[in-house]
């Protein structure tokens, strides 16, 4: 069988050569140290030899194994070992894959040398204890720092002939540091502190090295970071992951599917982060999401895939099977209009669910108010009748996505009679330019903000919806324009079973009293009342801003005409058709051949009408109920029973198999979603901090 030879004696050496023992693969380990091989554990698939290799062993080791492969990964800055590994390779005729390890990034405020020698340079001129963490080997070059015996801190591997190396150096007592690590940020801060250190000194060491706790340790004890950069600026090789790819491919294995972890990074990503999620982060190897949210997240040595459409995502993670843990980051709470949901589909498998903080829970307690009640909608790039619900509820939160979001919302709802509805507003929670307040909508009509914010309007004077269907006929405004009963209604708008988001047709409107009760049952979906008459049209505006139905279009004009250029209908009420029966409902099947039908006739010519056209087209579940019903009248201190005209009631759908309708079944207009960056919630957030109150009425502080 094939095998492979690693120069390891590094985490990425290690990682590598675990890989190989877990896909059994014969391999050899050579390590420079007894201690190097101590951290390996030999087994059928693994032997580890110890001892430094100079280019010509190096020829006669691979020639006497002729491996299929020999690995690099050894240390970033063991230039001449490389060199001697690369010469060897080539005069044996051997592949040669270099693993390397993932530079840093540029820390802020730390003093970058080329060298270890130009490193001594630089502290020489200065003041203030230091903190060495380079290793043993260029100890030496310190000692010329004036009173280095005083002011350097070493810390070397607890070794006993390292430790005597470092004493006959000078370095002695609290001065002598044998440690093994690696060393938590909290473990650095504690020494920097205990020794009272005003500079670190570090090897370019990338993330497997304890780079980023050094520098953030550094950072939060004030001290000054002296980083030494690598001596191969310019090398090429392979990460970590990708490396398991190529093994891959030269043994003919077959990498096992990642372990996949959908994460709610909360709103910035990085003070709302939980202590799960940044566990979750340390331990990936790839972060994927939109931009922002990758680098609000991504830390050193971690690799990137910049994407939110989902499809891309899935198809990504499944041509890449070389990354064993996978974050997708997920702006929010996975379960809070998340990317998550059509994720969990296309990924299948069993990835996992992390929660993260959403803009909910984090602005209601930002503005001091429960959320248990409210009701919770995203108008982000989706269809939402906020102003209906906010008629009807105390507390509504929304999710906004323009930039005149909320100046849309306060004139919709001071054109409908709540301009005093209180408005909160959150822009860029959770961040450093992070604004909350509270207005009344009525000022809040010219507010032009950040796109993405949200929103909770508190309606003190909301309208519960009722249960079912039936209100009264003096709710409305009426006129001389003729108008459904109660009674009809009722059982009408039951025989249409309408749903949340049905696309409705009101032919023949009159006042609007069927259309009003369709808009506020279809709170999510869309009304259009179709009217002939300029007297009915006016009452039709008047009962429209009387309930607030924002989602009711009303639609000048004589039928099928009228209906022409308007979405396609899920249901459809006939109330008058002005003698064009068979022309309406051959356009209603013809812009949804399902579509569910109410005709109410008070002529029998209508009937005939109707009945006639509907032997002709093709419909199913035909329905015919006659409706006559009586009502009280007080004379002389006696009920009379005075009755209405009676009313045929036709109700029938489209027995075609195509679906152009768009509740339940598939809306394409109310159902519609956005994917912002991977994620509807996705607005700006920020770190938490006062919130301006001088635009919040009647003394109110938010």
């Amino acid at each position: 069988m094939n095998s492979a030879i690693i120069f390891a004696g590094t985490t990425e050496g290690y990682e590598v050569c675990r890989f190989l023992q877990e896909n059994r693969i014969p391999s050899l380990a050579c390590v420079a140290t007894e201690y190097g091989k101590r951290s390996l554990q030999e087994n059928e698939y693994l032997r580890v030899s110890a001892g430094r290799l100079d280019a010509d062993q190096m020829k006669e080791l691979f020639l006497r194994e002729k491996p299929a492969v020999v690995v690099d990964a050894t240390h970033p800055y063991a230039a001449v070992v490389t060199g001697n590994i690369r010469t060897a390779c080539e005069q044996a005729g051997l592949p040669y894959l270099r693993v390397l390890r993932p530079k840093d990034e540029t820390v802020p405020s730390a003093v970058y040398v080329p060298d270890v020698d130009a490193a001594a340079e630089y502290l020489s001129g200065t003041e203030g204890n230091i903190l060495l963490t380079t290793g043993s080997k260029e100890l030496k070059s310190f000692t010329r720092i004036p009173d280095y015996k005083e002011r350097l801190y070493a810390r070397v591997l607890s070794l006993p002939n390292v430790m005597d190396e470092c004493r006959s150096l000078g370095f002695e007592g609290k001065h002598l540091i044998g440690m093994q690590g690696p060393f938590s940020r909290e473990m650095n801060e504690a020494t920097l502190r205990q020794y009272q250190c005003k500079y670190l000194v570090t090897k370019d060491t990338g993330t497997a090295g304890g780079m980023e706790e050094k520098t953030d340790a550094a950072m939060a004890c004030g001290a000054v970071c002296v980083i030494i950069g690598r001596p191969m600026q310019e090398e090429e090789g392979v990460s970590v992951p990708e490396s398991r790819r190529k093994l891959a491919e030269i043994f003919g294995l077959k990498l096992p599917e990642p372990q996949v972890t959908l994460l709610g990074i909360g709103m910035d990503g990085k003070n709302t982060l939980t202590q799960e999620a940044k566990d979750a982060l340390s331990s990936a190897e790839l972060i994927i999401g939109a931009r922002r949210m990758v680098d609000s997240v991504i830390r050193n040595g971690q690799s990137a895939f910049y994407e939110y459409d989902s499809e891309r995502i899935a198809a990504y993670i499944r041509e890449h099977p070389e990354y064993r843990s996978i974050v997708v980051a997920l702006s929010g709470d996975v379960g809070f209009y998340s990317g998550a949901k059509k994720l969990l589909d296309l990924l299948g498998g069993t990835p996992r669910m992390i929660c993260g903080i959403s803009s909910v829970n984090y602005f209601f307690a930002r503005i001091r108010l429960s959320w248990d009640d409210a009701c919770i909608v995203s108008a982000h790039g989706r269809s939402c009748n906020l102003v209906s619900l906010i008629r009807t509820h105390k507390k509504v939160f929304a999710i906004l996505g323009t930039r005149d979001g909320v100046s849309r919302l306060a004139s919709s709802l001071t054109g409908f009679g709540m301009g005093d509805v209180m408005l909160y507003v959150g822009e860029n929670l959770s961040y450093e330019n992070e604004k909350c307040f509270a207005e009344r909508a009525s000022q809040l009509c010219d507010y032009q903000g950040d796109p993405l914010c949200v929103v909770v309007a508190v309606n003190e004077a909301a309208i519960p919806k009722t249960a079912t269907h039936g209100l009264p006929d003096e709710a409305f405004l009426r006129g001389k324009a003729p108008m459904t009963k109660e009674e009809v209604r009722c059982v009408s708008l039951a025989k249409l079973r309408l749903q949340e988001d049905s696309v409705c047709y009101d032919v023949g409107a009159g006042t609007g009293s069927v259309s009003i009760e369709m808009a506020l049952r279809a709170s999510e979906g869309k009304v259009y009342a179709i009217e002939k008459k300029e007297d009915a049209l006016s009452l039709l505006q008047e009962n429209r801003l009387r309930f607030a139905a924002d989602n009711l279009e009303i639609v000048p004009g004589t039928a099928p005409e009228a209906m022409e250029a308007l979405p396609a209908p899920t249901h459809a009420f006939i109330g008058g058709s002005s003698g064009n029966m068979k022309a309406i409902l051959s356009l209603l099947l013809q812009k949804n051949p399902r579509v569910r039908v109410v005709v109410n006739c008070i002529t029998l010519e209508t009937v005939t009408e109707t009945l006639s056209a509907l032997k002709e087209l093709p419909v199913a579940d035909t329905d015919i109920v006659q409706l006559s019903a009586a009502r009280a009248k007080t004379i002389a201190g006696y009920h009379m029973m005075m009755g209405e005209n009676p009313i045929y009631i036709i109700t029938f759908a489209g027995n075609s198999e195509g679906n152009i309708a768009g509740n339940s079944e598939g809306n394409s207009e109310s159902n519609s979603e956005s994917n912002s960056e991977g994620n509807i919630e996705g607005y700006s957030g920020g770190k938490p901090g006062a919130c301006p109150t001088a635009s919040v009425p009647e003394g109110r502080s938010v």
